[in-house]
């Protein structure tokens, strides 16, 4: 992955718990992966398209989900209040919407995230590509954030007329 999407990453996941949360967020060196066994209980996942493409998934114990979505609403929320699934959407969409907006030179779209539940649920990815993941450590518990990306280029986006050109 490219230096500078890591780096779009690893501001993202800190400044969305510095700002939205009021805590600060260890991140471990980022890690390669080629598993689709979730790290936790409870995922968001982004999708993301145009210049670069992938996606993106924030996985969180329950515990440390209901923590986080806890901070973030201000109110108390467990994982079975209506609400907890948007809250974790919600966080995954600021977390990935934060790295794009620090993309260099990209044109990206993020699709609506998708939350699910459950213990060794599986994210399936690009089999291409491998995921890069940030291990994540907060006051409110671990956390991982697993990213795969893949920036397109003219010759090998799939677009025609990119191709004919």
């Amino acid at each position: 992955m490219d230096p500078a999407f890591v780096e779009a990453f690893k501001f993202a996941i800190s400044n969305f718990f510095s700002t939205m949360l009021s805590t600060e967020v260890e991140i471990a060196d980022p890690s390669v992966s080629s598993s689709f066994e979730s790290v936790f209980d409870v995922s968001g996942i982004i999708g993301l398209s145009g210049d670069v493409q992938g996606s993106v998934v924030v996985s969180f114990p329950t515990s440390t989900a209901e923590a986080v979505v806890t901070k973030f609403a201000g109110m108390p929320m467990s994982q079975d209040d209506d609400d907890f699934t948007d809250a974790i959407g919600e966080v995954t969409n600021m977390i990935a919407g934060g790295a794009k907006s620090n993309f260099p030179d990209t044109s990206v779209s993020i699709s609506c995230p998708s939350v699910v539940v459950g213990h060794g649920h599986k994210v399936f990815r690009r089999h291409d590509l491998p995921v890069i993941e940030f291990a994540c450590t907060c006051d409110c518990g671990a956390f991982a954030v697993q990213v795969t990306l893949k920036k397109e280029t003219a010759e090998g986006s799939g677009n025609p007329t990119a191709q004919a050109a």
